[in-house]
């Protein structure tokens, strides 16, 4: 009985220096990210009680947006600590963070109860319910009405569901045979998504500690600014990924099968996952397991649920239970490997607009460097270049450059990007704490390209897209359509977790457990104005989708404010467009298409839209806004922001590939698939159909 006891004991003790472990690391994380933030970060902030608030609010809000997790007598709580942090943080302590882990693990798991006990019963949906606005954005005041908000919460969903789909089959008749046995269907959907968000958080390699932990510092880091960022090794992997470097992954593609569930739709040859020599081409996934962790049941989860959590870390192992085609069932244990296929190598895309003139469209989704050489040899400015020389042997008229979506990525292939197009002079400026500027400068005299170009931009073109497209706004050198940009003109750099390092070292290969992404730099265009929240506006000004809601850099919170330092007096323009006639007849071009009185619809209905209001749970209630919808009595704007197809679709070009690529794909069934399916997007887009419309007027 003593052994039993002292082996008992010495598990207990181990499970609680598992927890300790990742608190008091955290702790000293937190403390680690404010000294090198005063050290380095561009414009740092005070560690005073107004940092603590803004750091506690945003925590909270993270772990529990919707607020269904924690109670009013939770927050009270945790409020002693409000104004607090600062202090906690400074002398690395963490007695918040063992309250919070505390009672956050005992919501989550009574959440996860309260869930399979509400949706066992079925829902009453003639009852006269009302999920008001005060409950959906308040924390509940304590269990029983947690209970009730998740109620609610679930009901709603389900009930606007089936009232949709009552009104758009006409089947009022019906009502309550497809209540009863939809229900029945999306009760069981609603537990099953809800249980594995909270089995992804408990189950994660670490579990609840970990997650928090990694949370307390990452918004830590982001109360200095939007773009500042705590870093995992997996953070800063996946981060890197997105410009330029090769991913971790295990080597598979998913697929959505007509029944619902998710199988491998394809293996990388040479990943890890090819190579266990267990994994076929229609595998249905059952369940992800993570080393140390109990299973998560993805038999019913949705392709995108999946790869949020294959992405949760790129070097635990995770052990992954399929369904053969057989019926057996069989565990393969995978650890990621670093990409092996060149699918990164393709990102810049080329197309040819062949009409009364033929124009190059080239599409660049992001500014990827090269992470295997350093003289950039496959970054994106070097990969436009060589789309450049293919398209200049079918002897184009002009050329457009797509760079709407593109959220940015490295300073230096942004400027080596604007270097191809204006032959010598700066490009753009960039300041660190100090108060000079740096002038960056085209490397190369000369251009690849110098006929007529245009710019496409939109309200998601942000950082390198809106350094790129002012500068060749401000020589005048490209014609710049779409819509505002997205405003932010200020770049990061990934530092190890050392306040010792200097920002000249070569910090590439220091390696840490943690990072930290820190806004080390504004960016300011060679008149000396900024994008920082203004963003780039264009020439000619199109509406567009993103103009419809408030997700630009100004909004953010923390968000650097903007300001401005003088021009570079070096800086010589070129000659100016002829921006009359072509405003003029942008203007004209605009109201030929269909789209644009839609979107514009659209971007007035969203801005004008009423503030939240209370919902009923009422079916009959339900069933009237549905049907009113149904009948046309209501705008249905789902599909407001989808390219019209017209009589007129093709009236001005046809889309053709080049050459080169013509050649490639014959032999890539994939390649092609894609090839055309980007190309017939494209031969919809109005806002490119619009761009070559003006690029004649710019060749004439």
């Amino acid at each position: 009985m003593q052994i039993k006891k002292i082996f008992v004991a010495a598990l207990l003790f181990q499970s609680f220096n598992c927890i300790c472990q990742p608190i008091q690391k955290s702790a000293e994380d937190a403390f680690m990210i404010t000294r090198m933030a005063a050290k380095f970060h561009v414009q740092p902030r005070d560690l005073n009680d107004d940092f603590s608030k803004d750091v506690f609010n945003a925590l909270l809000k993270k772990l529990d947006d919707e607020k269904i997790f924690f109670t009013q007598e939770d927050i009270r709580q945790l409020s002693v600590y409000k104004f607090k942090l600062d202090e906690e943080i400074a002398t690395r302590k963490t007695i918040f963070l063992q309250l919070l882990i505390s009672i956050y693990s005992q919501r989550l798991q009574q959440t996860d109860t309260m869930a399979e006990n509400i949706l066992k019963q079925p829902f009453n949906f003639s009852l006269a319910e009302k999920y008001t606005v005060k409950e959906d954005t308040s924390y509940p005041e304590n269990l029983a009405a947690q209970r009730l908000k998740l109620y609610k919460n679930f009901k709603y969903p389900i009930a606007s569901q089936i009232a949709s789909l009552l009104a758009e089959e006409k089947q009022t008749t019906k009502y309550k045979k497809i209540t009863d046995s939809t229900q029945t269907v999306l009760r069981k959907k609603v537990l099953e998504v809800f249980k594995r968000s909270i089995q992804k958080e408990m189950q994660s390699p670490g579990g609840i500690a970990q997650i928090i932990c990694n949370d307390y510092c990452k918004v830590i880091a982001t109360c200095y600014d939007p773009h500042s960022a705590y870093m995992t090794l997996t953070d800063r992997e996946n981060f890197e990924s997105y410009i330029g470097k090769k991913s971790m992954v295990f080597g598979f593609n998913l697929n959505e099968n007509e029944d619902g569930s998710i199988s491998i739709k394809k293996l990388a040859p040479g990943s890890a996952a090819f190579k266990s020599g267990m994994i076929n081409k229609g595998d249905k996934f059952l369940s992800i397991k993570w080393e140390g962790s109990q299973p998560i049941d993805v038999s019913n989860a949705s392709a995108e649920e999946i790869g949020e959590i294959l992405a949760t870390n790129n070097h635990a192992k995770a052990t992954i239970t399929f369904l053969k085609a057989d019926g057996t069932k069989r565990e393969v244990e995978l650890a990621k490997e670093q990409q092996t296929d060149d699918a990164d190598d393709n990102k810049v895309k080329s197309y040819l607009l062949k009409g009364e003139k033929t124009i190059g469209y080239i599409s660049l989704p992001s500014f990827y460097e090269d992470w295997d050489d350093k003289n950039s040899v496959n970054g994106c400015s070097n990969d436009v270049a060589k789309e450049i020389l293919k398209l200049k042997k079918e002897n184009i008229d002009g050329l457009i450059l797509d760079i709407r979506y593109n959220g940015g990525g490295a300073i230096t292939e942004a400027v080596d990007l604007a270097g191809i197009f204006i032959d010598a002079g700066p490009i753009t400026q960039i300041k660190f704490r100090e108060p000079k500027p740096i002038t960056l400068k085209d490397g190369n005299r000369g251009t690849i390209y110098d006929g007529p170009l245009t710019l496409l931009v939109n309200g998601f073109s942000a950082s390198a897209s809106e350094l790129l497209a002012g500068t060749l706004q401000d020589y005048h050198r490209a014609l710049i359509v779409g819509s505002t940009t997205y405003g932010k003109a200020t770049g990061q750099r990934i530092l190890p977790f050392d306040t010792t390092i200097t920002l000249m070292q070569k910090l590439d290969d220091i390696k840490t457990p943690t990072y930290l992404k820190l806004t080390n730099l504004q960016v300011y265009r060679v008149t000396g104005a900024t994008a920082q929240f203004k963003g780039v506006v264009p020439d000619i000004i199109l509406p567009d989708a993103t103009d419809a809601y408030d997700n630009k850099e100004k909004n953010e919170p923390f968000a650097i404010p903007a300001n401005n330092i003088d021009a570079n007096k070096y800086y010589i323009p070129n000659k100016v467009l002829p921006l009359d006639l072509l405003k003029e007849k942008g203007a004209l071009y605009q109201k030929e298409e269909p789209y644009f009185t839609t979107i514009a619809t659209y971007i007035n209905k969203r801005k004008s839209s009423k503030k939240e209001e209370d919902k009923s749970l009422k079916m009959e209630d339900l069933l009237k806004g549905y049907s009113n919808q149904a009948n046309g009595e209501e705008e249905d704007d789902d599909n407001a922001t989808e390219f019209v197809e017209t009589k007129k679709e093709n009236q001005f070009y046809t889309m053709s590939l080049n050459s080169y690529e013509s050649e490639r794909i014959k032999s890539d069934s994939n390649l092609k698939d894609a090839t055309d399916k980007f190309k017939n997007y494209l031969a919809k887009d109005p806002y490119l159909k619009i761009a070559y419309r003006l690029m004649l007027l710019m060749t004439k």
